[in-house]
């Protein structure tokens, strides 16, 4: 049987936990919050993605290849005329693997092999997908 100082000490320790919870909790929203604002954070560019999502970039990672071939490209397709927003012609997904790539300093080799993914992208139509029947297999080489 538990007696009634551990009971205390266990209902103290609960508490405590919950209001850790809710901090984290209201740092998130906070997060969210100062996320939406107009202005960027200093030392950041908040650039828009082809669906419309926002992402608040470093300063750093403009100068690096990858930013500036995703910046090349956006004008090539938007022009200089979209609002005030920097729009990149790629989608959220392609720019969160960006983002945790350029975190973590990849080599050149990674950085020329993402540039050159970019540069060619897929033009598969409805058309020129093979269609496979139930025994059939295709062969990639």
């Amino acid at each position: 049987m538990i007696s009634s100082e551990r009971l205390v000490q266990l209902a103290k320790k609960w508490q405590k936990m919950a209001i850790l919870g809710r901090k984290r909790i209201m740092a998130k929203v906070q997060d969210i919050e100062e996320c939406s604002s107009s202005v960027a954070a200093k030392g950041h560019c908040v650039v828009y993605t082809a669906d419309g999502r926002r992402f608040k970039v470093p300063l750093v990672y403009l100068g690096m290849v990858v930013f500036s071939e995703l910046l090349r490209m956006s004008q090539e397709e938007f022009g200089f005329t979209s609002n005030g927003r920097i729009v990149l012609p790629c989608d959220a997904a392609e720019m969160e693997y960006i983002m945790w790539l350029l975190k973590r300093n990849p080599s050149v080799e990674v950085v020329n092999a993402l540039v050159s993914s970019m540069l060619m992208p897929c033009h598969c139509t409805g058309s020129m997908v093979p269609t496979v029947g139930v025994n059939q297999q295709i062969s990639c080489l």
